[in-house]
């Protein structure tokens, strides 16, 4: 009887995990399961720039693979996932705020807030950054609940 109920866990938690997975990889700003198209998260904190990352260097966490550009910088990832991912799964922090949409950005336009990382679009004379710093408060406040939103 113990083996049965040790067996069911297992594969609620493995199903469990696996939704998990399926639902990040739907909402994350993702090009073949490859997020910030292959920047370095770690290198935004300890560089405070954007630098792409290496194949060989690349992680996988619930269903989200990022590539880095140290061997340092994967293991550092790996303690703490949650600290370096991008806010809003990747996508422009400014559209999330603004309008809730998942607008792609631009992984060298860039801010650190608060110990975490917000990626803004920058393209055709659009630089949403410029936007965001004019009301960070009110369009982070909006982004979060939005992005809520997305993710329930």
């Amino acid at each position: 009887m113990k083996n049965i109920f040790f067996t069911l866990l297992v594969l609620f938690s493995l199903i469990s995990f696996g939704q998990n997975t399926t639902k990040r990889t739907k909402q994350f700003n993702l090009e073949s399961s490859l997020a910030i198209q292959g920047y370095d998260p770690v290198a935004y904190f300890k560089m405070n720039k954007a630098t792409k990352g290496k194949k060989e260097f690349s992680y996988a966490f619930e269903g989200v693979t990022y590539h880095f550009a140290t061997k340092e910088n994967k293991d550092e990832f790996q303690k703490t996932p949650q600290k370096y991912e991008p806010q809003y799964g990747g996508w422009c922090a400014y559209a999330m705020g603004s309008s809730g949409d998942k607008v792609e950005i631009n992984p060298e336009t860039f801010k650190i807030v608060d110990g975490k990382l917000y990626l803004f679009y920058n393209a055709f004379f659009n630089n949403t950054l410029k936007s965001w710093n004019k009301d960070e408060k009110n369009l982070k406040s909006k982004a979060d609940t939005n992005w809520k939103k997305i993710t329930n």
